[in-house]
């Protein structure tokens, strides 16, 4: 499967700038592994049968509930993509049931960035674009979201 952005092209058009959903979707598995790690840890330091027991079953589920949540960053991962041609902005999301949203450079009239603490510390945020006559469309979670702005905004 090859990427939206080059099946859509128009001729003339290029790609200035692609960015994707911020690593930020693995922290909850990230989370849920250490967690894992700890009680594998702790079944191995623990001497009664029944907490051991009790560590490793624990250990399992939350391992479980890791596997999905990081299965699911995965997939929100490699079904989003964000790019800025030289004649418009293409945004998608989703396999399945896909959602897109295109707007033209010309039309763009204001681009705004909401970025938290932790969003400036590790780089990511939400873009909102404002169309002349298009509407208001929200970028949630993107990478470089800066450096996204930039490119749309420069010409």
């Amino acid at each position: 499967m090859g990427r939206y952005i080059d099946e859509i092209l128009q001729p003339g058009e290029k790609v200035l700038y692609s960015t994707n959903a911020h690593w930020m979707f693995y922290l909850p598995a990230i989370g849920a592994w250490i967690v894992v790690l700890v009680l594998l840890i702790l079944s191995r330091m623990v001497t009664v049968d029944g907490l051991v027991m009790l560590c490793l079953a624990a250990a399992a589920v939350v391992a479980v509930a890791a596997l999905y949540w990081t299965g699911t960053a995965w997939f929100h991962r490699w079904t989003t993509e964000t790019d800025v041609t030289n004649f418009r902005i293409v945004h998608k999301t989703g396999f399945i049931t896909r959602r897109t949203f295109e707007m033209s450079l010309d039309k763009v009239e204001s681009v705004d960035v909401n970025q938290s603490v932790l969003g400036r510390i590790l780089n990511y945020g939400d873009v909102t674009i404002r169309g002349v006559g298009e509407g208001i469309e929200t970028i949630k979670n993107i990478a470089a979201p800066l450096a996204f702005r930039s490119h749309i905004t420069a010409r």
